[in-house]
């Protein structure tokens, strides 16, 4: 369940923000690694994938995945 409703979330966001994602948690790239693949710099990649692991936490409360 949590897998798919991740994939759900993943399909809501744009190109770019999904690709960084998988590569950083999925294909467990370094952010340096992930920044540099995707052209941007570290801090922007880090800046990205904070604001995804709130909007994920969100999405995951919403679906009644995420217990705090």
């Amino acid at each position: 369940l949590l897998g798919e409703a991740i994939s759900r979330f993943l399909q809501t966001q744009p190109k770019q923000n999904r690709i960084i994602f998988l590569r950083r948690y999925w294909y467990a790239d370094s952010v340096e690694q992930a920044a540099r693949h995707m052209g941007w710099s570290v801090s922007k990649a880090k800046t990205v994938l904070f604001r995804m692991r709130l909007k994920l936490k969100d999405y995951l409360k919403g679906e009644n995945l995420y217990d705090e």
